[in-house]
């Protein structure tokens, strides 16, 4: 998979995602892709100061990250 492959497969993965950070005020932005195995991203809006934040990222944004993009290794959020 090419570097733009990769990248627009994250982003789906981001848009699938994206309707239920909406509903609770929230939203996800892609910041980084590295050595094509390390996802940075955003949380926005409500989801940046959510108590459960950490649970979004691990059972929804990661998984379903790594649906799209298995060779994602890991996927953090960035302030």
């Amino acid at each position: 998979m090419t570097q733009e492959e990769l990248r627009l497969n994250i982003e789906k993965a981001l848009e699938e995602i994206r309707p239920f950070l909406n509903s609770d005020g929230g939203d996800i932005t892609l910041v980084s892709i590295d050595d094509e195995k390390h996802v940075k991203v955003r949380l926005e809006g409500a989801c940046n100061s959510c108590s459960v934040s950490g649970m979004t990222m691990r059972a929804g944004v990661e998984t379903t990250i790594k649906k799209y993009a298995p060779q994602i290794e890991t996927v953090v959020n960035v302030m």
